[in-house]
This record gives structure tokens, C-alpha cells and sequence, in this order.
């Protein structure tokens, strides 16, 4: 499933295309806390990078955990203005999985909490991606 948020206003984007883990323990979903709200662990792509590098650098970096995907659930993308940015168009995979570990500390010091929430009260709730502009609902 591939849903699109927002209108395409026909001017020149940022693109940026990001990967993120739906990691799922006895009922629960995996999240990260950072002062901005809760999110699932992933983020941006860098140059080179598969969406599989992406989320095991960045589940490393936000919970110390190795990220073990197991399917391409979803993906989407949003056309917003972002206040920094302008004109952005986030173009994200989601993943389901798990997290192993702890392998390490976490190395972002924004993260504050890497935690658990039940799967029946994330159903239908919607996740925000790291800009926190847009919102897509997710079901596992």
C-alpha cells in the first residue's frame, strides 16, 4: 500500500526519502521519544545507502539495538511547507521487524526514551514522521 498526502503544487521540492522499522515484541510496537513526540525508529537515507543499511544505522543510533526486517509493510509520501525547508516531499518505507540487542548505548543524545506501546492502542493512531508536519496511519 502507497498512500500520497498533500497536493503537488508543481514547484521544486526537497526530496528526501527515509526508511523506518515497525518493530513489533508480544503485542507491542517499538517507539522513540524525542522532544518532539513519539516516533518509529528510522529516519533518512543517506547517499548509497538501501533502505535496509538506513534503518539498521538508524535503530543503532536512536536504541543501541540491531533492527532485524523482516517485510516492506507500506510506504508514503506528504507535500508540505516546512518552516526551514520550504517546499518538501518526505518519501518514506516502513518495515516490520524486530530489534535485537541492546548492542550498544544509544549515540543520539535527542532520543530520550526507547520503549513499548500495545499494538491494540497504536492501531488506527497515527504516527508523525521526524519533521512532525503530516501524519499517516499505520496498521500492523
Amino acid at each position: 500500500m502507497h498512500r500520497i498526502f498533500g497536493i503537488n503544487e508543481g514547484v521544486e521540492y526537497v526530496h528526501r526519502k527515509g526508511a523506518y522499522l515497525i518493530p513489533v515484541k508480544n503485542d507491542c510496537i517499538g517507539v522513540v521519544q524525542t522532544p518532539k513526540g513519539y516516533f518509529l525508529p528510522g529516519g533518512g537515507i543517506d547517499n548509497g545507502e538501501t533502505d535496509a543499511l538506513c534503518i539498521r544505522r538508524e535503530c543503532m543510533e536512536e536504541t543501541g539495538y540491531f533492527a532485524l526486517i523482516k517485510k516492506k509493510i507500506c510506504s508514503a509520501e506528504s507535500y508540505v511547507r516546512h518552516p526551514v525547508i520550504g517546499y518538501f516531499h518526505p518519501i518514506q518505507t516502513y518495515y516490520l521487524g524486530e530489534l535485537v540487542g541492546p548492542k550498544q548505548a544509544p549515540i543520539e543524545s535527542a532520543i530520550n526514551l526507547y520503549g513499548w506501546i500495545m499494538i491494540a492502542s497504536g492501531a488506527g493512531c497515527f504516527w508523525k514522521c521526524k519533521i512532525g508536519l503530516w501524519s499517516k496511519a499505520i496498521t500492523v
